[in-house]
C-alpha cells in the first residue's frame, strides 16, 4: 500500500524553510541565506520515506509587500496553504509572536488545513526555554502538534516526518520515486547564481536582482555550457554586481559554477554578464519574463 500527503511549508522570512525543506529532501533543490526574501517563488520537493511520498511546498516568506514583486510572493503562500493535506509553520524560538506570525496564522485559520508548529533554531537556545514558547504559540493557535527541530544539523526531523505521516492518505505516488523537486536544472542554475549574489552583497543590491539562464546546452564530451544574465535595478549597482576588474562578478560565478558542477554531476562553463532593468521588480510584464508567475 502506497500513501501520498501535500504539506506547505511556510512562516515569515528567514526562519529556515528552505533549508528544512533541503534536509528533508536530502538534495540542495532552494537556495539559502541569511537574507529575508531569499526564495521568491514556490518550490517543490519531494521525499519518499518507505511507502509514502511527501510533498513539500516551500513558499516565500510572508512579508508586508513594498512592491509588485512583493505582492506576488504573499498570493504564492496564501494559495500555497489552501487545498493541502497538512501545514507546516516555522517559528524561531523566540516567545514574543509578531505581526508577521499573526498575520499568517489568520489565513492560516481561514485554509482549515491542519496545521504543525516547527519551533526551528533549538540548536541556538537552552531547551528550558522551549516551553516559554511553546506555551505562547499554543495560547495563540490551536496546532495539530508542536515539533521543536534544528533544519541545520537535523534534530528533531524523524519525529516531524512521523507526525507528517499521520495526514497521508491512501492512493498512489504522486511522482516518480526517483523526483525530488518540479524545477528543471536550468531554473536550479538560475537560482544558484542568485545565492551567490545574496551572500556576497549587501543591503538593497541583491534583492534588485533576478537571473535568466539564457543558454544551457550539452556538449559531446559531457561538459554543459551555461550563459546567465544579471539584471539589477540601477546603474550603480551593476557596477557593484562586477566589482572593481570584473572581481565580484567572477567570485559569484566561481561559486555558482561549483554548486552548478555538484548538481549536474559534470563539468560547467559558465558566462554572466549584467545589465540594469529599472524598477522591473514594480512591472508586471517583467516579474512574468522572469518566471514569477501566479500559474
Amino acid at each position: 500500500m502506497t500513501e501520498s500527503a501535500i504539506i506547505t511549508v511556510c512562516g515569515r522570512p528567514n526562519v529556515g524553510k528552505s533549508t528544512m525543506t533541503n534536509a528533508l529532501v536530502g538534495e540542495k533543490i532552494a537556495i539559502v541565506s541569511s537574507k529575508p526574501q531569499t526564495t521568491r517563488n514556490r518550490i517543490m520537493g519531494i521525499v519518499n520515506r518507505g511507502d509514502t511520498q511527501f510533498v513539500l511546498l516551500d513558499t516565500p516568506g510572508f512579508i508586508k509587500p513594498r512592491n509588485r514583486l512583493g505582492d506576488y510572493m504573499v498570493n504564492v503562500v496564501k494559495e500555497s496553504v489552501t487545498d493541502v493535506d497538512c501545514v507546516l509553520f516555522l517559528v524561531e524560538p523566540v516567545t514574543e509572536i509578531g505581526p508577521g506570525e499573526i498575520a499568517l496564522m489568520e489565513k492560516l485559520q481561514e485554509s482549515g488545513a491542519p496545521v504543525i508548529l516547527v519551533i526551528n533554531k533549538i540548536d541556538t537556545v537552552e531547551k528550558e526555554k522551549l516551553l516559554a514558547v511553546i506555551a505562547a504559540y499554543s495560547e495563540a493557535f490551536d496546532f495539530a502538534a508542536v515539533v521543536p527541530v534544528s533544519a541545520k544539523n537535523g534534530d528533531g526531523l524523524d519525529i516531524l516526518l512521523e507526525e507528517m505521516q499521520k495526514y497521508a492518505s491512501e492512493g498512489p505516488h504522486l511522482f516518480p520515486d526517483d523526483m525530488i523537486t518540479d524545477q528543471p536544472e536550468r531554473q536550479i542554475c538560475a537560482e544558484l547564481v542568485r545565492e551567490k549574489i545574496l551572500r556576497s552583497l549587501d543591503k538593497e543590491v541583491p534583492h534588485g536582482t533576478a537571473v535568466e539562464i539564457t543558454k544551457f546546452s550539452e556538449r559531446e564530451n559531457g561538459i554543459v555550457d551555461v550563459e546567465a544574465t544579471i539584471y539589477c535595478e540601477k546603474a550603480s549597482h551593476k557596477g557593484i554586481l562586477i566589482g572593481k576588474s570584473g572581481s565580484m562578478l567572477r567570485k559569484i560565478g566561481a561559486e555558482a559554477r561549483e554548486d552548478m558542477e555538484a548538481l549536474l554531476g559534470t563539468k560547467v562553463f559558465l558566462q554572466t554578464w549584467v545589465k540594469v532593468k529599472e524598477n522591473w521588480r514594480d512591472s508586471e510584464v517583467q516579474i512574468r519574463n522572469f518566471g514569477y508567475r501566479n500559474d
